[in-house]
């Protein structure tokens, strides 16, 4: 039989990016890259991929920092200075884009991507990004990801090819729970939470997103909250 091909995936350690890494494992051997970017749950974030990576018995890690979005700032993960919205407000592509957004955050990740792909042979990045239910971030849209392809096309050797593979970017949040499920992935070792690291809060953007998908997909999300109950209000 013949060894399957190479993929870089970018595992942040949250749901989505998991359940990236479970549907590539089914095609690909699986190179982990995860960045640290001075985000306020990086050291939780690294845990998790640390122990999804362990799961899937990957060999090919790299972690990797990027010490600048936070001399940056502008955004609520990097920036002390500028609180994390707990409303829940912004929870659809067509509100306006929360503070949470990390400017171009993804095109430094892809960069790293590709370079280590290139250097290691893989012919795939595999990214969790979505674009139906998420907080509206403009780096998580299907023609951010073609136009980059088109750029790694410009600016790699000849002989490179290395696709962009986005296999949630399309779907709902509860689907991407029930996709989990179904492939078996690790789900109790991810971390959404924007704000803290030994529970989540509950009621920031990402944790009312993904409470609201695992209610949707009639299931009970296997990590801890800080209040009890925030599965009820995060529908």
């Amino acid at each position: 039989m013949a060894e399957k091909p190479k993929a870089v995936v970018l595992l942040s350690g949250g749901m989505d990016s998991c359940v990236t890494a479970a549907m590539a494992n089914q095609t690909h051997r699986l190179a982990l890259l995860h960045a640290s970017y001075g985000q306020r749950t990086e050291k939780r974030e690294r845990r998790a991929f640390d122990e999804i990576a362990d799961f899937y018995g990957a060999r090919e890690r790299l972690t990797i920092r990027f010490d600048a979005f936070r001399q940056i700032g502008g955004s609520a993960l990097t920036d002390a200075s500028m609180a994390v919205p707990e409303s829940g407000e912004a929870l659809g592509a067509d509100a306006a884009i929360p503070v949470t957004y990390v400017p171009f955050r993804n095109a430094h990740f892809l960069s790293a991507a590709v370079s280590w792909a290139e250097v290691i042979g893989a012919n795939a990045i595999f990214i969790g990004a979505v674009a139906e239910d998420s907080s509206g971030y403009p780096d998580c849209r299907p023609e951010y990801y073609r136009a980059f392809e088109n750029l790694i096309r410009e600016g790699t050797r000849p002989e490179t090819r290395i696709e962009i593979v986005t296999p949630v970017i399309a779907m709902r949040k509860s689907e991407i729970v029930r996709r989990g499920l179904e492939l078996g992935a690790p789900l109790e070792r991810t971390w959404s939470c924007y704000q803290f690291e030994d529970e989540a809060c509950g009621v920031c953007d990402s944790c009312r997103l993904r409470l609201r998908a695992f209610a949707e997909a009639g299931a009970t999300d296997p990590i801890a909250y800080r209040v009890a109950g925030q599965a009820r209000v995060a529908r």
